[in-house]
């Protein structure tokens, strides 16, 4: 199989073109927080403008988005215009555009910028602060891409798109799931934001510790040891999907960041600074790990008077009803600890913060089983993945 730099066959970032004020009504804006996981981006997820802006520049139908900003890059943000009838206007400061040329199909290129290897690839070469590294447009230009010829590409994305049907049947179902805890939750405690059952209410600072981690360096990361997670792992832990840890610290570090700061006990909570969606994971064992500061927050619920069951479901609910009078920032919306500890949580006794947990244990067991058939899924689409780009 050749292999091409991705300008060869690609135009990266291509100019702005014009719109018709006439047509502007049909214009619409897509942020990075609006991309579904999947990575298909169709009408029905678009927002409207009243106008066009001069800082938006413009995609088209199956143009390839490419975060080029972490925290978005690293989770392995990636988007197909595969599926809307108009242009859309976007923040530009978030994006990559790629536009493919007739030599490749545009799921092929796709599915090529999901591929991990790849992205962790660029990773090692992002440039700017800690904090705010992008992927430069230079970086893209020289990358390196295996180039099949088009009938093989077509059929390479024919296999890749029955594998991810699997996956989105389970991730659908767990999300039924979900939604269906989270109906308990509303049935029995009503709306978190109003209080309608006008339960007692406690600020979360005021009986959990609320915080992050101690900061460890890149420098400090070594090839194996003692899981560190960053913001990426943890959603995922979150949404209760196996992970494959990447970074480590060791064994003796972890040890004299557990008599510093502590460690995450059994019942605590952490979550994604950028938790939009309520990607909040409890702690259910003492297996050790430890976390990215400032990237990930820690709610010290194991050691509180209330239900970790109960509070993980009481915060996915707010964050899901009133995130972004609760998230902070311009370019992303992130959760920052003082707003954490000032948080008003619902506080009915415990016996009824008990009774839920217990309503939703049978539901658990469908979950769990769900889950494992979405770990098989993955396992094939990753194989896939694997075998086609190596």
């Amino acid at each position: 199989m050749r292999k091409v730099s991705l300008n060869e066959v690609v135009e990266i970032n291509p100019k702005k073109s014009e719109i018709d004020k006439s047509v502007v009504k049909d214009v619409s804006f897509v942020s990075m927080a609006d991309v579904s996981e999947d990575g298909f981006i169709s009408n029905e997820e678009l927002k409207s403008l009243s106008e066009v802006y001069k800082g938006y520049t413009y995609f088209k139908k199956n143009d390839v988005l490419l975060a080029k900003i972490t925290p978005c890059f690293e989770n392995g943000k990636a988007a197909i215009a595969d599926n809307i009838n108009c242009e859309v206007g976007f923040g530009s400061s978030e994006f990559h555009v790629l536009r493919a040329s007739d030599e490749i199909d545009p799921k092929f290129l796709f599915y090529l910028l999901w591929n991990e290897p790849l992205r962790a690839t660029l990773s090692k070469k992002m440039t700017g602060s800690a904090g705010q590294k992008r992927v430069p447009t230079d970086l893209l230009k020289k990358l390196k891409i295996p180039l099949p010829s088009l009938e093989e590409q077509k059929a390479i994305v024919a296999k890749l798109d029955r594998a991810q049907r699997l996956i989105d049947i389970d991730k659908a179902m767990l999300a039924k799931y979900d939604q269906l805890i989270q109906s308990v939750f509303l049935e029995m405690f009503g709306d978190p934001v109003t209080n309608e059952k006008r339960w007692e209410v406690k600020k979360l600072g005021g009986f959990c510790g609320v915080g992050s981690s101690k900061r460890v360096f890149v420098k400090e990361l070594v090839e194996d040891g003692i899981p560190f997670y960053r913001g990426t792992e943890v959603g995922k832990l979150g949404e209760g999907l196996k992970i494959y840890p990447k970074l480590f610290i060791t064994k003796e570090h972890y040890e004299a960041l557990k008599e510093h700061t502590g460690i995450p006990k059994i019942g605590d909570l952490l979550m994604p600074s950028i938790c939009p969606d309520g990607r909040i994971f409890m702690v259910e064992n003492e297996s050790p790990f430890y976390f990215k500061d400032g990237r990930v927050l820690w709610v010290k619920a194991g050691e509180s008077e209330i239900n970790s069951f109960y509070l993980r479901y009481h915060l996915k609910a707010l964050f899901n009803a009133n995130y972004h009078e609760i998230a902070s920032g311009t370019t992303f919306a992130e959760l920052k600890i003082f707003a954490l500890k000032d948080l008003g949580i619902l506080y009915p006794p415990i016996d009824v913060q008990n009774e839920f947990q217990s309503r939703i244990e049978k539901i658990k067991e469908e979950i769990s089983t769900t889950k494992l058939s979405l770990k098989k899924s993955q396992e094939l689409f990753s194989s896939l993945v694997q075998e086609v780009f190596g």
